[in-house]
């Protein structure tokens, strides 16, 4: 009885996740797992709601540009492409 309960919890709690999980959650650890060299977030405007989506360089043979922000998910993470082409030119560069 009890395993059966547990099964019933896990599947109900699977299910919430599932409905509260918002498609800007999944981009931000996407970008988060991709760009590891970099702390990911979004921005708190005035108002209180969430701005722009922000990228901060913690390694430096991630990026050249300390930080990154801009409007959309996508425009962030193409941002971040560039700053890593950036990065290896550098280091290229400074051999």
């Amino acid at each position: 009885m009890a395993q059966v309960l547990s099964q019933e919890m896990t599947r109900r709690r699977g299910n919430v996740m599932d409905m509260r999980t918002h498609p800007e959650d999944l981009a931000l650890a996407r970008l988060r797992a991709e760009f590891i060299g970099h702390r990911i977030f979004r921005a708190v405007r005035a108002d209180g709601l969430l701005g722009e989506w922000v990228a901060t360089l913690h390694d430096p043979a991630a990026g050249v540009d300390p930080t990154v922000m801009c409007p959309t998910p996508e425009a962030l993470r193409a941002a971040l492409v560039k700053e890593a082409e950036r990065a290896e030119c550098k280091r290229a560069w400074v051999r």
